[in-house]
C-alpha cells in the first residue's frame, strides 16, 4: 500500500490536479511536471508583517520589505540600448502623510501587466539611490489580496519568474495543498526518530513549509526535510558499503622477504607517522577476501604515491598485478619516471628469481604502436606487475592476466564510468580499489559523498619540506610590478626555476589580436601563455633567460619534451596553463607566479602552490591581480594568503563554491541534487543523520521491520544516482 501510495501522488502529473494549463506554465517556467517535484519548490525565505519597513524609514544600501499601494505608473524607452524603463510609485499606510517611493523595472512586461493604479503589493529589493530620491530597482514583489492581506501568517517568498511570479505560485501551491492528506503523503522516517529530534511527520512538514502559521514552524519543517535527506543518503551508502563487503575478492596478503620488504629496506628516508599508519591500514584492507574501497588523501607533496607504491607491491607480491590510472599524460609519465626511479632494480621482472621483479609499463594514448604493442603483451602475460598509464588503460585491447589492484589518482578527474570500466578487467573478482586526491576533502563532503569508502587521510608532510610563503601582488600599483619581474629574476640567477601560470592559452579578442607591448597594456584584461611569453621575450631584462611554453593545445610529445627539459634544468621560466596543476614534480622549482589569480579557484591556488618548495629549498607563490584590495574575489586569495592548511581551504572552497551538486550528478546525467540539505550549515545535522542511519542498518532485517523506509529509500535516490552510488 505504501509503494502505491507514494507513487500515485507525488509521482502524478501535476495536470491532475493543477489543470493542463497551469501545469503546462510550470513545466515551461521550472521543469517541473509531477507533483512531488513541484511540492519541492520550497520558498526561499518568509515575509511576516512585523518585518516590514515604513517608506519614511528607509534604510539605504539595504534589503527592505514593503507593503504599499500603487499610486502611479509610467513608461518610457532607455536612450542607451533597446527597451524601455517601467517606473511604479507606491505610497503605504505605514508612513506619516502617505510618503511616496518609486520602483524601476527595465523591461517589465509582468510588471506592466500586474501593478495597476490602486493594486496593494508586497515589494522586496535594495534601496537605491537615483536622482535625488531612494528607490527600489527590479525588485520582487507579490499582488495581495484582500484574503492576504487581512491574514497574520508569513508570507512566502519562492523562486519565481517573470511569467510565473510568486503570487501564481502561492495561489497553485494553496490549490496542491487542499489534497494534502496523511494518506497521500505518508511518513517513512521511524517513529522514534521523529519523536527523538521533535519533528513534524511528513504531511505537516510539507504544509509548515509553505504555509507556516509562523516562522518557526517552517525553519522546523526545513530541518526535517534536511535530515531527511541527509539520512536517506546514509542510509544508502550505509547499505551499499554492506553490499561491498559481501563482494568477493582475492586475499592478497603480505608476502614476507619479497618486493615489498625489499622496497622498504632500499628507502632513503624514513617514513612519516601518518604514511606507516595509512599504509598499515591499506595492508590489512589487502588481506581480506572482499575488495577494499579506499579513499587516500593528503596535502599536495605529503607523500601518498610512496604509500599507493608499497600497496601496489605487496599485490604483486601476492600474485595480482595493479593499475596506476592518472588523469593526463604528462602526470602519468612524470608517475612513471619517478615510481621506477625509486624501484630501481626491483623494477626488473625475473631479477631476483621467478617472481622477485616485476615489469613497470607506461601505457598512454600517444604511445607508439611497438611500445603500445609490448605494453600489452607484458600486461596480458603477467610479466608486467605495475601499469600505469591515462584513459588508454580502459581500452578493450588491454586485457590482464589477473588485476588485483585499481590505483585513481585524482579521482575526481574521472567520471564513475572510467574508473569502473577499469575495475571490469579484473576476471572473475573483484579487485581492490584505492582512490587518491591532494584536495582535502571536508569532514561533511567525505561522509556524504564517500560514505561507503573507508578513508585515510596523511596530514604530516614529510621531513624537508620547505615553507611556502604566498603574497598577493597588486598590479595597479607600479612597484609591485616590477618587483614580480625582478623577483623572477633574482630565482632564476640563484640557480632555481620559476613556474608562470596564466588562466588560458591565447588572446581571442579583436582587440588583443596584437600581443602586449608593456604589461601596463594588459590592465584590465586576461593574461594567456601566448602573451606572456612575447610580453617577457621583448624585457630587455630576460635576454638569456630560458622561457618556454607548456598547455594541453600541443601535442603529447611536445609537451614531454617540454616538461622533461625542465625538469633536467635546460628551462628556467615555465609559462604555463594548470596542466601543471597535479603532480609535476620539480624540485629545483622555487617561485610560482600566478597570473590574474582571482581568475582560479581556491582548491586550483592551493595545488599550483604545491608545485614549488619540494626540493629542500623554501618556496614563494605570488598572485597577481588588477581587482582593488576590496573586491570580493580578492578574498579568497586573502583566504589562500593566510594559510598552507589544505583542510581549512577546502572548507572555504566549499563555502565559496556554494556547494553545487554533491552528488556527483553532472557526470551521470541526473537532474536530482540535495535541495534542502547544506553541507556546510548541516554538519551536525549529518552526523546525526549517519549515527541514526547506522542504528537502523545494524539491523539485518531492517527493512521488513520499517516497511515504508524500504519503499522510500528505493524512491528517493533516481536511478542516475543510484547507479552513481554504485559505481562509485
Amino acid at each position: 500500500m505504501a509503494e502505491t501510495t507514494l507513487t500515485s501522488f507525488e509521482n502524478a502529473e501535476l495536470s491532475t490536479f493543477l489543470g493542463n494549463k497551469n501545469a503546462t506554465a510550470l513545466e515551461k517556467a521550472f521543469g517541473y511536471s509531477t507533483v512531488g517535484e513541484f511540492l519541492w519548490h520550497f520558498p526561499r525565505r518568509y515575509v511576516e508583517v512585523g518585518e516590514l519597513t515604513p517608506i519614511s524609514e528607509l534604510p539605504f544600501d539595504e534589503h527592505v520589505t514593503v507593503v504599499a499601494q500603487v499610486v502611479n505608473v509610467s513608461q518610457r524607452q532607455m536612450h542607451t540600448r533597446r527597451g524601455f524603463i517601467f517606473e511604479v510609485t507606491v505610497s503605504d499606510e505605514l508612513s506619516a502623510g502617505g510618503q511616496e517611493l518609486k520602483m524601476t523595472f527595465f523591461n517589465g512586461y509582468q510588471a506592466r501587466t500586474d501593478l495597476d493604479i490602486g493594486t496593494i503589493a508586497m515589494f522586496s529589493g535594495k534601496v537605491g539611490w537615483y536622482q535625488d530620491h531612494l528607490q527600489l530597482s527590479q525588485p520582487e514583489y507579490a499582488i495581495l489580496d484582500e484574503a492576504s492581506q487581512a491574514d497574520p501568517r508569513p508570507i512566502p517568498i519562492y523562486p519565481a519568474s517573470a511569467k510565473m511570479p510568486n503570487k501564481r505560485i502561492r495561489d497553485l501551491m494553496a490549490l496542491l495543498m487542499e489534497e494534502f492528506t496523511d494518506q497521500n503523503l505518508p511518513e517513512f522516517l521511524p517513529a522514534e526518530l521523529l519523536r527523538t529530534h521533535h519533528y513534524p511527520v511528513r504531511h505537516q512538514a510539507f504544509l509548515d513549509r509553505h504555509f507556516p502559521k509562523e516562522i518557526k514552524q517552517a525553519y522546523v519543517a526545513r530541518q526535517r526535510f534536511a535530515f531527511e535527506e541527509a539520512f536517506m543518503l546514509q542510509l544508502a551508502l550505509g547499505e551499499r558499503g554492506r553490499q561491498l563487503g559481501a563482494q568477493k575478492a582475492i586475499a592478497r596478503a603480505q608476502v614476507t622477504g619479497r618486493l615489498a620488504d625489499k622496497f622498504d629496506a632500499i628507502l632513503p628516508f624514513t617514513l612519516t607517522e601518518d604514511q606507516l599508519l595509512v599504509g598499515e591500514q591499506i595492508s590489512a584492507d589487502l588481506a581480506q577476501p572482499h575488495p577494499m574501497h579506499r579513499l587516500l588523501q593528503g596535502e599536495v607533496g605529503s607523500g601518498k604515491t610512496i604509500v599507493a607504491l608499497r600497496a601496489i607491491l605487496q599485490v604483486i607480491d601476492a600474485g595480482g598485478q595493479a593499475a596506476l590510472l592518472a588523469p593526463t599524460e604528462v602526470l602519468a609519465a612524470q608517475h612513471y619516471a619517478s615510481i621506477k626511479k625509486m624501484l630501481g632494480n626491483l623494477a626488473e621482472p625475473g631479477l631476483f628469481g621467478e617472481g622477485e621483479g616485476t615489469g613497470v609499463a607506461l601505457l598512454t594514448g600517444s604511445a607508439k604502436t611497438a611500445q603500445r604493442r609490448e605494453a600489452l603483451l607484458g600486461i596480458a602475460s603477467g610479466e608486467t606487475g605495475l601499469v600505469i598509464g591515462t584513459h588508454a588503460l580502459l581500452g578493450d585491447q588491454v586485457q590482464f592476466a589477473e588485476l588485483g589492484l585499481v590505483v585513481v589518482d585524482e579521482q575526481h578527474r574521472f567520471g564513475v564510468e572510467q574508473r569502473d570500466a577499469l575495475r571490469a578487467k579484473a576476471a572473475g573478482s573483484v579487485p581492490h580499489t584505492l582512490v587518491m586526491t591532494a584536495t582535502p576533502i571536508p569532514r561533511t563532503v567525505a561522509m556524504t559523498v564517500f560514505g561507503d569508502l573507508d578513508t585515510s587521510t596523511i596530514k604530516r608532510l614529510p621531513a624537508g619540506r620547505a615553507p611556502i610563503q604566498t603574497h598577493i601582488v597588486p598590479m595597479q600599483l607600479t612597484g609591485f610590478r616590477d618587483r614580480l619581474f625582478s623577483r623572477i629574476i633574482e630565482e632564476v640567477e640563484k640557480g632555481h626555476q620559476v613556474y608562470v601560470v596564466c588562466p588560458r592559452i591565447s588572446d581571442t579578442t579583436a582587440e588583443q589580436g596584437v600581443l602586449l607591448a608593456t604589461y601596463e597594456d594588459s590592465a584590465g584584461q586576461t593574461m594567456s601563455v601566448e602573451a606572456m611569453q612575447e610580453l617577457l621575450g621583448g624585457m630587455p631584462e630576460f635576454v638569456g633567460i630560458r622561457t618556454e611554453a607548456l598547455h594541453s593545445q600541443l601535442d603529447a610529445a611536445d609537451k614531454q619534451e617540454t616538461m622533461d627539459s625542465f625538469a633536467r634544468g635546460d628551462i628556467d621560466v615555465l609559462i604555463s596553463t594548470t596542466v601543471i596543476e597535479v603532480g609535476v614534480d620539480v624540485h629545483n622549482a622555487t617561485l610560482m607566479v600566478i597570473m590574474d589569480a582571482e581568475r582560479f579557484g581556491i582548491s586550483q591556488l592551493h595545488q599550483l602552490r604545491g608545485r614549488v618548495g619540494r626540493g629542500g629549498f623554501p618556496g614563494t607563490c605570488l598572485m597577481t591581480t588588477w581587482l582593488d584590495a576590496d573586491h570580493p574575489s580578492v578574498g579568497r586569495l586573502k583566504t589562500i594568503e593566510s594559510t598552507i592548511d589544505g583542510f581549512e581551504l577546502a572548507e572555504a572552497d566549499l563555502a565559496e563554491r556554494k556547494e553545487g551538486n554533491i552528488l556527483g550528478v553532472q557526470q551521470s546525467g541526473s537532474r536530482s541534487s540535495l535541495r534542502e540539505l547544506s553541507i556546510i550549515k548541516d554538519r551536525s545535522l549529518i552526523e546525526r543523520a549517519r549515527t541514526d542511519a547506522g542504528l537502523i542498518l545494524a539491523d539485518g532485517n531492517w527493512g521488513r521491520h520499517h516497511p515504508g523506509l524500504l519503499v522510500a529509500a528505493g524512491n528517493w535516490l533516481d536511478e542516475s544516482t543510484k547507479e552513481y552510488l554504485n559505481k562509485n
